[in-house]
C-alpha cells in the first residue's frame, strides 16, 4: 500500500492509515490527528468550486465556476481548483517562490494575491501527472454526526469564508500597472 488521494487530488494518505486490509474507512479514533483534519475537512470542501474560477467569475457567475478537483495546502487555509487551474497552482509553488508558503496559513492568501495580480502558469507548462485508479470505487465513510463535527473540528463555510477573510477592494502589488 501506498500514498493515495481521497475525493480530491493533492493531499495525500497513507492507505493504510485510512483502509483496513477489508478495504473499509476505519474509525476516525484510529486516525493521527492530521489524518483526521483533512479528513473531516474533505467532507466541507468536496462539492466546492473552485478558487482560480471563483477569483475570475466571483458570486456574480458562480455557473462559469469549475467544481473543484484537487486541493493543496493546510486545513481551513486550503486552495481549491480544477485542473485547469491547479496547474497555475504548481506552476506558483514550483516557479514562483509559493513553496515558501508550505505549512503556513498565508499560503491561500499568497496564491490569491499572486492570481488576482494576473500570475497563470505559461500555456505549455506540464506541472504534474495524476494517476487515477478507480476513483469511483470508494467505500462509503462512516457517519458522522455533523453538530459533534463542527463542536470538535475547525469548519467553515467555504463562501461566507470567502466574503469575510478575502477583501477584494484592497490594492495589490502591481495592480496598476
Amino acid at each position: 500500500m501506498g500514498k493515495i488521494s481521497i475525493g480530491l487530488r493533492g493531499w495525500r494518505f497513507d492507505e493504510e492509515e485510512v483502509f483496513t486490509e477489508e478495504g473499509e474507512l476505519r474509525p476516525l479514533e484510529e486516525l493521527s490527528e492530521d489524518t483526521r483534519k483533512r479528513l473531516v475537512r474533505l467532507q466541507d470542501i468536496a462539492d466546492s468550486i473552485c478558487d482560480g474560477c471563483w477569483l475570475i467569475h466571483g458570486d456574480e457567475n458562480p455557473g462559469e465556476c469549475n467544481p473543484a478537483e484537487a486541493v493543496y495546502g493546510e486545513p481551513v487555509s486550503e486552495v481549491i481548483l480544477c485542473a485547469e487551474h491547479e496547474q497555475d497552482l504548481i506552476y506558483w509553488f514550483r516557479e514562483e517562490g509559493g513553496d515558501r508558503y508550505i505549512g503556513d496559513e498565508e499560503f491561500r492568501d499568497a496564491f490569491h494575491e499572486w492570481f488576482l495580480d494576473g500570475g497563470r502558469a505559461p500555456e505549455d507548462y506540464e506541472g504534474i501527472e495524476h494517476v487515477e485508479t478507480d476513483p469511483d470505487d470508494l467505500p462509503e465513510p462512516p457517519e458522522i454526526d455533523d453538530e459533534a463535527r463542527k463542536e470538535r473540528w475547525e469548519t467553515t463555510d467555504r463562501k461566507e469564508m470567502r466574503d469575510e477573510e478575502l477583501d477584494l477592494s484592497q490594492e495589490y502589488p502591481g495592480g496598476d500597472d
